[in-house]
């Protein structure tokens, strides 16, 4: 039984919550957020406690793990002290937006020996998981170009686009880390384009809401993204991969496959979900559990630590190609 303590009972935290209870391997002990309702609220309903505090949280002896769902800006702190406490972690993404900050969080842990994942879910699809297993066994020959587009189904408000870190950090961090897992070898090349085409408002906060961006791998893999704000037919999720024997394809999720036929359309199918929480459901649930079968089995999880590392690089890359219009080189 690996028992949790959550940190932070927001709408990721809640989610965080069922999961860990659903698996008959874990236990939900106790819950903390700077929200005490919040707080109440998670822990009533799964039957945990209510910590008062982080230390008395990470002090108790039943807690073995700890789920980190608060805020980014508390990742590094929550990381840190957790680890140092000898409690394995898993936080959500990103593990900070300042690549300082990592990298002292990564000094800070080196010498504790405990399992750290990011939350990274999308490694954790069903259907991207496919294009991965596809991939590695070789069913496509050697990949060659990989091709992975995510746009959301409206922008955020402006407010949340001040604070998230902007699209690179907040949205794409999450394809650099599908790219970097099913190219299965680094980037060292970052070509990034950015617009806003969808909301003046995030211009003005001083972000983009489309971008494109083309990678290069050390053996010539290539890989181009594409993020767009808005999708005016749903949550637009896909992953294509091209190889010298074949492709491979994830492709959008809708509620069911059902297609209807009539004398005014031909194969209608129903809309794409529209949530990130419905499209990702299965990868959350999965991540979960992965994690938990991997501390109790003394194996590493994945993504690691680095995995996190790595995406805020290449989303940082990607950030200077777009100010400089140059292609950036990564050696790190």
């Amino acid at each position: 039984m690996l028992r949790f303590a959550l940190f932070g009972a927001g709408r990721i935290g809640r989610l965080h919550a069922e999961n860990v209870s659903a698996n008959p391997d874990a236990r939900l002990v106790c819950v903390y957020d700077v929200n005490g309702t919040a707080a109440s609220e998670v822990a009533q309903k799964y039957g945990a406690e209510v910590a008062p505090t982080v230390d008395a949280a990470l002090a108790n002896p039943e807690v073995d793990a700890v789920l980190i769902a608060s805020s980014t800006n508390t990742h590094v702190d929550l990381i840190t002290r957790s680890a140092q406490a000898g409690k394995a972690v898993l936080c959500e993404k990103p593990i900070d937006l300042d690549i300082a900050q990592v990298n002292r969080c990564r000094e800070a842990i080196a010498g504790c020996n405990v399992p750290v994942q990011i939350g990274f879910n999308r490694r954790y699809d069903p259907n991207h998981r496919g294009v991965f297993e596809a991939v590695k066994k070789g069913e496509i020959g050697q990949l060659e170009q990989l091709v992975i587009t995510s746009r959301d189904p409206s922008p955020p408000p402006a407010s949340y686009v001040a604070v998230s870190g902007g699209l690179f950090r907040d949205m794409m961090i999450h394809d650099f880390d599908l790219a970097r897992f099913i190219l299965g070898e680094e980037i060292v090349e970052v070509t990034a384009s950015g617009s806003v085409l969808v909301d003046p408002a995030i211009g003005e906060a001083g972000d983009i809401d489309s971008a494109m961006v083309v990678m290069k791998t050390a053996s010539g893999k290539l890989c181009h993204i594409n993020n767009s704000r808005r999708a005016s037919y749903g949550y637009d999720q896909r992953v294509e991969a091209f190889g010298s024997l074949g492709m491979v394809i994830s492709n959008n999720r809708t509620a069911t496959t059902v297609e209807r036929y009539s004398a005014s359309a031909t194969g209608v199918r129903e809309p794409l979900l529209n949530f990130f929480i419905d499209r990702y459901g299965d990868a959350y649930r999965n991540q979960i559990n992965d994690f938990i079968d991997a501390v109790r089995n003394n194996r590493a999880p994945s993504p690691g630590f680095d995995d996190g590392r790595r995406a805020l690089l290449l989303a940082d890359a990607a950030l200077e190609s777009l100010r400089s219009g140059r292609t950036v080189q990564l050696n790190d």
